[in-house]
């Protein structure tokens, strides 16, 4: 006879047997699956571990990385999407010589002055294809920040599009703290980005922040190879949107016909006192932008891209795409030595944790080990949901290369994409999704979404439609998402390579942490549950869009979520 016992333990054995068996039925019945926890564990153990060395570009473990993940796209029987019929598309990383012949003609009230490239003002080394404009509306626009929690908005009340922005004071208003360094640095590309202006200028010097991120080059490379001037993954014949820093010179000029002279701005900039803002009037730019470009050096690595193609004849050739990048920082090469305060590692690639100094390995496992692994999880699920419709619409997922170095991966996609950009109809990103916000405990339900409102609300609505339906909801918050996010996290990862190209994007992540970049990213750390969930917001996210039978309409209304901000946008 049986115990009590084992009839009690038999009977949930019976009734837990069952509830998986009518969740089970549910999924085929709605043509779902799930993303198991257990998967993303077992894979990022491996992508993780110190076999694979802290997945470098150019290294040895990111090949490994690269042959794990086709191999698993491989087993479920995902397509190939790369080169010539395999799983991988090269990326070329160009190092390229400038020779730049742009120049910026400068009118005010009838006298007009040339300047120069170096002469007055720097362009940027890469100023992109060659083309002329004029722009006759100019801003000037105090220090060109938008920086609320500060207290001071440059732009309120103010509409820049399609004009030129000034902005002076290379280290902001009085009372800027150092972490609004990265805002100060990205105040052009917040001019022509977010506020849609056709050129910025700004001051010269080591904290005037002139030209575009991502593209530092300069000097000899490895085995006497020259680097060039700046290193690139995209075409050199696309238009960008020049942003440059002038000299005093020029600011003497441009605001010789104003009321208010640039000696008495300067003045107020270099005390952080409050600047002014105003129309420049009877001032004319006419930009000429002239580089010829020899490239120098080329080195290779690889994107990772596997397809599921769709089912509905007149859908199945555009795509929703759902991305990670998969590699890190490496390394150390260097060992310990004895400094002036105590024993420390040489040619560390990232920061040293406290009681951490004998590893040397930075395996990256939140970056972006986690969003490698659920991506890989969101793949495994619908390749192998055996009931139920399949998505009309054919589904990529790419793996990038690169991320950690500039966006190379997924910049180099959207220029050489695998299919023509308007057959893309949205993009879903993942990057760093298995942990919480700086280690808080209150963060365990939440998921910080990026983007999702900017190119297209009908995306963000679909996003929060799909949360809402799962069985256990996220929390989503949108507080990086604000345009005066410090972090500018919108920038910041794969993403914003489509969004850049007017594709409509959701990223997906869980914030930064002790851990960030540090050599203690690893995998004994990680919430593979919380992974799980939002992988499963990924999947039903994608699979909705997929299924649409239009693409999400783009009314390019830009960031209207912030902090505070909770749910749909009401139209």
């Amino acid at each position: 006879m049986l115990s009590r016992r084992v009839t009690r333990m038999l009977a949930l054995l019976l009734t837990l047997c069952l509830t998986l068996a009518a969740v089970s039925a549910q999924s085929r019945k709605n043509g779902k699956a799930t993303v198991a926890a257990e998967d993303l564990r077992n894979w990022l153990s491996y992508l993780a571990s110190d076999e694979l060395e802290g997945r470098a570009t150019f290294s040895e473990g990111l090949g490994l990385a690269a042959a794990y993940l086709a191999n698993q796209l491989r087993s479920w029987g995902v397509k190939p999407g790369g080169d010539s019929g395999s799983y991988f598309q090269r990326v070329r990383v160009l190092g390229v010589k400038s020779a730049n012949h742009s120049t910026l003609t400068l009118e005010v009230n009838g006298n007009t002055r040339t300047f120069k490239d170096g002469e007055g003002i720097n362009f940027p080394r890469n100023v992109g294809g060659k083309r002329s404009f004029s722009v006759e509306q100019i801003e000037f626009i105090g220090y060109g920040l938008n920086a609320p929690v500060a207290n001071h908005n440059d732009y309120a009340d103010k509409d820049v599009k399609g004009k030129a922005v000034v902005y002076l004071g290379g280290n902001g208003p009085k009372g800027l703290g150092t972490q609004f360094r990265r805002a100060l640095g990205g105040r052009g590309r917040y001019a022509t980005d977010q506020q849609q202006a056709l050129a910025s200028i700004g001051p010269i010097g080591p904290t005037g922040f002139g030209g575009r991120p991502g593209g530092a080059g300069g000097g000899q490379g490895s085995r006497g190879v020259d680097q060039g001037d700046f290193t690139t993954v995209q075409r050199l014949d696309h238009p960008l949107s020049p942003m440059v820093t002038a000299s005093d010179e020029f600011f003497e000029f441009l605001f010789s016909g104003s009321d208010v002279k640039y000696a008495e701005l300067k003045e107020k900039a270099s005390k952080q006192e409050p600047l002014p803002s105003f129309t420049l009037k009877g001032v004319k730019l006419s930009f000429n932008l002239n580089a010829e470009y020899q490239i120098v050096r080329t080195q290779l690595t690889r994107n990772v891209v596997g397809v599921i193609e769709g089912t509905d004849p007149k859908l199945k050739d555009t795509y929703v795409t759902f991305g990670a990048h998969y590699d890190h920082v490496g390394y150390s090469e260097g060992e310990i030595v004895q400094g002036a305060n105590g024993p420390q590692r040489q040619g560390t690639v990232g920061r040293v944790k406290a009681g951490a100094l004998e590893d040397r390995i930075w395996n990256g496992a939140d970056d972006d080990g986690s969003g490698t692994a659920t991506l890989l999880g969101v793949a495994k699920a619908f390749a192998t949901a055996s009931n139920g419709p399949k998505p009309k619409r054919s589904l990529m997922f790419i793996w990038f290369a690169g991320e950690e170095r500039g966006l190379w991966g997924s910049r180099y996609y959207v220029d050489y994409p695998s299919v023509p950009l308007d057959k893309i109809v949205a993009n879903l990103n993942m990057d760093m999704v298995g942990r919480n916000r700086d280690d808080k405990a209150e963060e365990e339900n939440t998921v910080y979404l990026v983007g999702s409102d900017r190119i297209s609300t009908e995306l963000h609505n679909l996003t929060v439609d799909a949360n809402a339906r799962l069985g256990h909801p996220l929390r989503l918050d949108f507080e990086m998402n604000d345009p005066t996010d410090l972090e500018q996290v919108y920038y910041r990862s794969d993403h914003y390579s489509y969004a850049a190209k007017g594709i409509p994007i959701v990223f997906f992540t869980t914030g930064l942490h002790p851990d960030y970049h540090a050599n203690t990213d690893s995998i004994e750390k990680i919430n593979y549950e919380k992974m799980a969930r939002v992988g499963q917001l990924v999947y039903e996210t994608g699979r909705r869009v997929a299924n649409l039978d239009h693409a999400p309409a783009r009314d390019n209304r830009g960031p209207r979520v912030g902090k505070g901000s909770n749910g749909k946008i009401v139209e």
